[in-house]
């Protein structure tokens, strides 16, 4: 990943790379969000687990950093004589994309504030050469 915001402005940034640097993601927790996204239905952590072939924990926690990153849905399915289990599908991708937009405006407005403290504590004025 980019370690400064000139150098992620020269990189080609993809589709993974946003979910990576929105929700500190990493590849596992893309593939397992790109098998989601693409699934009909939703999946067990053992059918992940097995798609993407990983251990059942390693599948689990990738799940709970998606959870965490609000970006899958979890229904719990109850057996009829006690007892039940989760899936997990992604959720909508149009809901999933105006919550990036309402973050980096957010960190646009921070950091704005955060030039405008740098110009005004550094005694740099706007040039008047438009």
């Amino acid at each position: 990943m980019a370690e400064s915001v000139s150098e992620m402005l020269r990189q080609e940034v993809d589709c993974d790379c946003l979910l990576e640097c929105f929700h500190d993601l990493d590849g596992i927790d893309d593939d397992i969000f790109d098998l989601l996204t693409a699934s009909e239905d939703p999946q067990t952590i053992d059918e992940i687990a097995a798609t993407i072939e990983r251990e059942r924990s390693t599948a689990y926690r990738s799940v709970q950093r998606l959870c965490a990153a609000d970006l899958l849905e979890k229904e719990q399915i109850n057996y009829d004589h006690g007892g039940y289990y989760h899936v997990y599908q992604a959720r909508d991708s149009s809901t999933i994309a105006q919550e990036m937009r309402a973050m980096l405006e957010e960190w646009y407005t921070e950091v704005g504030g955060l030039i405008d403290e740098f110009e005004e504590t550094d005694d740099i004025t706007p040039s008047n050469n438009r």
